[in-house]
């Protein structure tokens, strides 16, 4: 008798930071993949044995392909809100349970409470998926210690100086890959369902501390040049997103004075403590070199 094969997790946001990591967990635990993708290309980087299939959230009906006969999803929205309601509604018509990764904008700490349109979006998803009654999990990951790359990796290999407002607003930034193990798991094992997790890194620091973490894991002194928000809005004004410069300012400056919310949940779930921003830094240290390795 020929075994009965186990239904495909779908995962969107596959080549993702958290997405493609949460493939190879799958993978690891023995459960087949299907990946959603908008580029055919990108079957490329993705393991031989992960099935990728085309679909746009922009347009609902190219997900149908993508979705039959799953068993889970793994929902991280690419998309804007507009076609959020007909994608959740295919979501519920094929899919017994979704995985969604969202924020913490429900945690009562003041970083987490400041206006945040991503978080209206969210709020929203999660509404929409509530009343498809899809059996949910909800991952709310905090700060991802990988923001470091993209905000202070530049500055750092140009001439070890990060300019940088809010120098002692302290986040407690989570590894990416805690956050993709986390999600994994609840993907494949049960006892997860209604399940809102808030995630985070084991230590509430500062700005400057970390900065100061990332000079000495390379062996040099980073400088800290602390800007004024408004500094922050003039060197950013052609760079960012004026709502995220917003956005950002607003959360660094209410969490003045107050430690990082720290959860428990990472070590609840896997058993093991969640990596230190330290460890994060160390195994990604050739990103923050000059030269090829970078």
């Amino acid at each position: 008798m020929t075994p009965t094969r186990m239904p495909p997790v779908l995962v969107t946001g596959a080549t993702g930071r958290v997405g493609r990591v949460v493939v190879d967990l799958l993978i690891d635990a023995g459960v087949p993949v299907r990946a959603l993708t908008h580029r055919s290309e990108v079957a490329a980087t993705l393991p031989a044995n992960v099935e990728v299939v085309t679909g746009d959230f922009t347009v609902p009906e190219s997900l149908d392909a993508a979705l039959r006969d799953v068993s889970a999803v793994f929902l991280v929205w690419t998309a804007p809100s507009t076609t959020a309601p007909a994608v959740v509604e295919r979501l519920a018509s094929h899919a017994r349970r979704v995985v969604f990764l969202s924020a913490p904008h429900q945690t009562r700490h003041p970083f987490f409470q400041q206006p945040n349109p991503m978080a209206v979006l969210y709020a929203e998803i999660e509404r929409l998926i509530a009343a498809a009654g899809l059996e949910s999990t909800i991952i709310r990951p905090g700060v991802f210690a990988s923001n470091a790359l993209f905000w202070w990796a530049p500055a750092i290999r140009a001439n070890d100086v990060v300019r940088w407002p809010y120098a002692d607003a302290e986040t407690a930034p989570v590894d990416d890959r805690d956050v993709a193990a986390v999600a994994a798991r609840t993907l494949y094992q049960d006892g997860h369902a209604g399940g809102d997790y808030v995630l985070t890194g084991p230590e509430s620091l500062s700005q400057a501390e970390q900065v100061n973490i990332i000079g000495d894991v390379l062996g040099r002194r980073i400088k800290f040049e602390e800007l004024s928000p408004d500094e922050f809005r003039s060197e950013t004004e052609r760079t960012w997103p004026r709502p995220v410069v917003d956005m950002l300012l607003a959360a660094w400056g209410a969490t003045m004075g107050t430690p990082a919310f720290l959860s428990s949940t990472v070590f609840d779930i896997l058993g093991s403590p969640p990596r230190l921003f330290r460890q994060w830094v160390a195994d990604h240290a050739s990103a923050f070199i000059e030269g090829p390795m970078a």
